[in-house]
């Protein structure tokens, strides 16, 4: 019986984790260096991703996203043209949390 109430308290405090890490970021009394702060840049990762998913967009899959732990965004990879680029900077510059968008993505034509 025991078990069981372990089992489902470590279930649950796994699905409050992000929910708690988003919240004390919002009232400004985490730090970068703690555990909590990674939480939110996996989020804010994981968002960017996808909502480049969504655009089902082949070219987009070889965009790489890392977000740093004040919520700027590097993106990197390549893509066939410029527009492509552009779009995935737009998409990471409206996604909640992000702060800022560094484009580093290389335009590479198609062989």
């Amino acid at each position: 019986m025991k078990s069981k109430i372990s089992a489902v308290c470590f279930i649950v405090g796994t699905f409050l984790l992000p929910i708690a890490a988003s919240a004390a970021t919002a009232e400004g009394d985490v730090d970068s260096t703690h555990p909590m702060a990674f939480v939110k840049d996996s989020a804010i990762t994981v968002k960017v991703k996808a909502k480049l998913a969504e655009e089902k967009s082949k070219s987009l899959v070889h965009v790489s996203v890392d977000t740093d732990a004040n919520g700027a965004v590097v993106l990197s990879g390549n893509t066939p043209n410029q527009a492509e680029s552009d779009k995935a900077a737009a998409i990471a510059k409206a996604t909640a949390g992000v702060t800022s968008v560094r484009n580093d993505i290389v335009i590479k034509k198609a062989d």
